[in-house]
């Protein structure tokens, strides 16, 4: 079983930087995947990044690529989410998740993911 805590979530403006971290209590093996979601209000819940626990292989959305760095540090079995240049779109809930399978294509779905975090709101001002 996986716990997943996320943090770092705040109200910002636009062009700005945060950091998100999801902090994991449980085994993560290097077959994990942690993917990174949003949900913004009325919208269907979306995967912005994703990042492989061994290989450090990533995948990020269209929309984040460029402005977003996924990143995990095996040691202290977090992973981060650090996010630039936000516009005033990104903002969402943002949940981190963990997967016990592989991707197999992308963007992956929600339902693919085993645990979740709570959620941490992102809020970028105008």
């Amino acid at each position: 079983q996986v716990q997943l805590v996320e943090s770092g979530g705040g109200l910002v403006q636009a062009g700005g930087s945060l950091r998100l971290s999801c902090a994991a209590s449980g085994r993560i093996f290097s077959s994990y995947d942690m993917g990174w979601f949003r949900q913004a209000p009325g919208k269907e819940r979306e995967c912005v990044a994703t990042i492989r626990w061994s290989s450090s292989s990533t995948y990020y959305a269209d929309s984040v690529k460029g402005r977003f760095t996924v990143s995990r540090d095996s040691a202290q079995n977090t992973g981060y989410l650090q996010m630039n240049s936000l516009k005033p779109e990104d903002t969402a809930v943002y949940f981190c998740a963990v997967r016990r399978t592989p991707i197999i294509r992308v963007p992956p779905t929600p339902r693919e993911y085993d645990y979740w975090g709570q959620g941490t709101q992102v809020t970028v001002s105008s």
